[in-house]
């Protein structure tokens, strides 16, 4: 599962990047134009909703737990989230997650 989460954080970064570093080279740092194509119809302000609300429950997720288990850099996958978005979050917590479980599994058999 391990390589499983890498390749996805990997296409959490590589995916969304695609489509909005050409975006920010054509129109610049330009929040206004950014947030109203976002906000353009309904189904876009759907999506950023879901999103946003996934966002918050992820960030949640991430903090309760990896305390809960003792993941080391779990802001990691917070600062991900909050600059990526949960396509990084969710993948590279779940990476975090599977090393600590391995560790803690390890740690009772010796």
């Amino acid at each position: 599962m391990k390589y499983f989460y890498g390749v996805l954080s990997i296409l959490g970064i590589g995916l969304p990047y695609m489509e909005f570093i050409p975006w920010i080279s054509d129109n610049g740092f330009n929040l206004t134009l950014l947030l109203n194509e976002a906000s353009q119809n309904g189904i876009s302000a759907f999506a950023w909703l879901d999103v946003l609300v996934s966002a918050v429950v992820l960030i949640g997720f991430i903090i309760y737990e990896g305390k809960r288990i003792g993941i080391n850099y779990r802001w990691i996958p917070v600062i991900g989230t909050l600059t990526v978005g949960v396509s990084l979050g969710l993948p590279l917590f779940l990476l975090l997650r599977e090393i600590q479980m391995e560790k803690i599994k390890g740690a009772k058999r010796n």
